[in-house]
């Protein structure tokens, strides 16, 4: 199932997996950063930060008032910034989040699969509040986005009994030179039959020490009860999957992931 050509759809499947099966962090990823867009925008309405002294200030930060919304990520309670004094104010960012949510979910996906990047933050950013952001506020919505991406990435698994393992290449800056890396993936089917991307991984190749570690940093974080392997053939997945997962069922791939 290894692909090396651009336009296979591996990370659009595991995208498509993130934003349509409920994943938590997803889900709070989607508030943190609207969250941030909202005060962003308040501040540019009061033409100040809320505890910054300015002359030409008009008006003061006055907390925030919870909002709840239904997205097909479930209900999610945004935090939505009041302000008291001559400017009347209510976020456009919350309309505008809302109405491109799909787009935003799947940029939010593509974060967590090929890493926060400060450039995809600006353009989330920038297209929730609907002006140019500055490098300080992007930063402090790639920080926050960092800490759920590391807890998504080492969140704790359970029994699964069917594991599926596929992989692709993707071209990677690395010590300054544009490489080829794969992108290891693993999806569990659970016993309900509900999918979950497990983890994704990337490495300098498909070799079996690569894979060995892969699958043993998802053994570490609890993953057991696998019945069943659906992979390709490839000999450092085999090589791993012998030495990890000893005993157990395993089928070729006859399909993509999808």
């Amino acid at each position: 199932m290894t692909h090396h050509h651009p336009e296979s759809n591996l990370i659009d499947s595991v995208m498509q997996l993130l934003t349509e099966h409920g994943l938590d962090y997803l889900g709070e990823s989607f508030r943190l950063l609207l969250n941030e867009a909202m005060k962003i925008e308040r501040a540019r309405a009061l033409q100040a930060d809320p505890d910054e002294r300015h002359p030409e200030r008009r008006g003061d930060a006055n907390g925030f008032k919870p909002k709840s919304v239904k997205t097909r990520l479930g209900e999610i309670t945004f935090a939505v910034p009041q302000v008291r004094g001559e400017v009347a104010f209510y976020p456009s960012a919350l309309e505008r989040g809302v109405r491109s949510e799909r787009a935003l979910k799947l940029a939010v996906a593509e974060m967590y699969v090929q890493g926060v990047s400060t450039r995809k933050v600006t353009q989330v950013m920038q297209q929730l509040c609907g002006l140019q952001v500055t490098s300080t506020e992007v930063s402090r919505a790639t920080t926050v986005l960092d800490e759920q991406l590391a807890a998504w990435r080492q969140r704790p698994l359970g029994e699964t009994p069917d594991l599926l393992l596929d992989a692709r290449y993707e071209k990677v800056r690395h010590g300054g030179v544009v490489i080829s890396c794969a992108v290891l993936v693993a999806v569990g089917v659970m016993a309900d039959g509900r999918r979950e991307v497990l983890g994704v991984s990337v490495s300098l190749s498909e070799a079996e020490v690569h894979w060995r570690d892969f699958l043993q940093s998802l053994q570490e974080r609890g993953l057991y009860g696998v019945r069943l392997v659906t992979s390709d053939d490839h000999a450092g997945l085999r090589a791993a999957r012998e030495a990890r997962l000893a005993g157990v069922a395993w089928q070729r791939c006859q399909f993509h992931l999808q």
